[in-house]
């Protein structure tokens, strides 16, 4: 009887989402990439732009997803144990990656050549792709008519992850970043070896989903809130190992709180949840009648601004989205946002050298980051829910806006006035975030969730291709010409004029946004927004 009760409390898509943000909590390792750089460039005789290509490979690894995507699509519909074989074939990956870089960098093989260690720094990344694909498209299943706060909270979590992977480090390896890539190594993907096993699909609508997301949602503020605490706190005094113990358990202690908010939203709602077996292959469509005529009148509106006849909001595979407008206008769009976030997060260890900032101020600079990173993933993914559902404002407009503050951000960057780098990092942290949380969500609006997966991953390619443009072109190009003796630079002009270029970059970007937000416009009036008034 016990059993049957546990399994009851076990087998819903609260506990699913619990464990998928568990699992989160741990892949967001590559947003720490400045703790050990500096290790990975003095012990391999790297230059900056050298670095940078191993960390446009990072990038490259993550991003392209493709195939996490496909397999998901592939496996989900035809067995429950999909999401958790995406999830195993992470962790093997994540594990070979790490540990082969940690032996290179601890010299238990003489250095190694540089396509090599990309090699071992693309196949991490790549198995946290893995993570992200079956935990976000998941959620998305699971919360249909939640869609942009779902995203937000497992966005959110990742953008957290760095911070709380970092509390890991300074609690048991402080000061010691080849041990760091060991821990990398082995917490990832034994964390989602031992959760994934509850991160499924359920086809289930419960009536209070809003009010219990919405706890969630204020959980995650919470721990986010507690992690900057500990920061500002880290920077300001000298923290003792038993202190440090402590505000870690305490940490481990709200996360853990997340499974009795999810027993709760389960024993409460499962008395009035209605089992309506939503259809996989429709995002937009629950009850087909009353909505047959406002898809065709919306449809009649976005023929005129479709170059070809496949329509918005229809399940979309691959091969058929590339071939619109709005795949490619998503694309650029990101390149600009997302490569010129990541080309800000990779040099913040070398921008805050440049500007004589200390290795520990570094440090809580790429901590805070993780803080940002995640207010823009849930900000925006919440912040446009709301303002869908109750104003009917289309959600790329969220993107026109994240991308202009952006621009704002690189040029406080490049100002190098005191105190700018925290600034302009905060305002590129947030916006930043906010694409990984907006993209998804907008993907599954406007090409539907039956293959999202593959979709969202492939759109995300752009964030390495804007990444190696930026890092690599820009960044490291401008840097090592300014160099004037071995491979550091000193001074405001190490960065400047690569950051105008960034600054330049994210308006076009928002420009293009535009555009996507005046081509679907009636189409998240007339179709989306009706939607979800119906269910409502």
């Amino acid at each position: 009887m016990e059993f049957a009760n546990l399994n009851f409390y076990l087998n819903s898509k609260w506990v699913s989402t619990v464990a998928s943000i568990w699992i989160q909590c741990t892949s967001g390792s590559l947003y720490t990439f400045s703790i050990y750089s500096q290790t990975l460039k003095s012990t391999q005789h790297y230059d900056q732009s050298t670095l940078d290509i191993v960390s446009v490979s990072k990038d490259i690894g993550t991003n392209v997803g493709v195939l996490s995507g496909l397999l998901y699509d592939f496996l989900a519909r035809r067995t429950p144990t999909g999401p958790r074989l995406v999830h195993f074939l992470g962790s093997a990956q994540c594990f070979l990656g790490y540990f082969l870089m940690w032996a290179a960098v601890a010299g238990l093989f003489p250095p190694v050549p540089v396509p090599l260690m990309c090699l071992f720094m693309f196949v991490a990344a790549h198995g946290q792709s893995f993570f992200n694909t079956s935990n976000v498209v998941t959620g998305v299943h699971n919360f249909p008519n939640n869609s942009g706060t779902i995203v937000g909270i497992m966005k959110g979590f990742l953008g957290l992850s760095g911070a709380i992977l970092i509390q890991v480090y300074r609690t048991i390896f402080n000061n010691k970043p080849m041990s760091y890539l060991l821990m990398l190594a082995f917490l990832p993907p034994i964390n989602t070896l031992l959760f994934m096993w509850f991160v499924r699909i359920h086809h289930t609508h419960e009536g209070e989903e809003r009010k219990y997301l919405n706890i969630f949602s204020l959980m995650a503020l919470v721990v986010a809130a507690y992690l900057m605490v500990i920061i500002i706190l880290e920077n300001v005094l000298s923290l003792q190992s038993l202190v440090r113990i402590f505000i870690f358990v305490v940490l481990m202690l709200l996360l853990a709180s997340l499974l009795c908010i999810a027993f709760k939203a389960h024993e409460k709602s499962s008395g009035r949840s209605s089992e309506s077996f939503l259809d996989e292959r429709s995002q937009l469509i629950v009850e087909p009648g009353p909505l047959d005529s406002e898809k065709e009148d919306a449809r009649k509106d976005s023929l005129n601004n479709q170059r070809t006849n496949l329509q918005l909001g229809e399940n979309l595979n691959l091969f058929q989205a590339v071939q619109t407008v709005n795949f490619w206008i998503l694309f650029i769009s990101m390149a600009c946002g997302m490569g010129s976030g990541l080309a800000t997060v990779n040099n913040l260890g070398q921008i805050g050298e440049s500007l004589s900032y200390s290795s520990h101020e570094t440090g809580s600079l790429v901590s805070l980051w993780s803080i940002w990173n995640f207010l823009g993933r849930f900000g925006a993914g919440y912040v446009s829910d709301y303002y869908l559902h109750t104003r009917g404002w289309a959600r790329p407009l969220f993107m026109v806006i994240t991308l202009m503050i952006m621009s704002i951000g690189h040029v406080v960057i490049a100002s190098g006035l005191p105190g700018a780098l925290y600034a302009g990092s905060i305002l590129v942290g947030i916006c930043y975030g906010s694409q990984w949380s907006l993209m998804p969500t907008i993907t599954s609006e406007i090409f539907g969730v039956g293959n999202m997966g593959s979709i969202f991953n492939t759109i995300s390619i752009a964030s390495p291709v804007g990444s190696y443009i930026f890092s690599v072109r820009v960044v490291g190009y401008i840097y090592d010409k300014e160099t004037s003796e071995g491979n550091t630079c000193i001074g405001t002009h190490c960065f400047m004029f690569s950051f105008f270029i960034m600054a330049s970059a994210t308006i076009l970007g928002s420009l293009t946004a535009l555009g996507l937000f005046l081509r679907t416009k009636n189409f998240y009036g007339q179709v989306i927004l009706r939607r979800i008034q119906n269910i409502q």
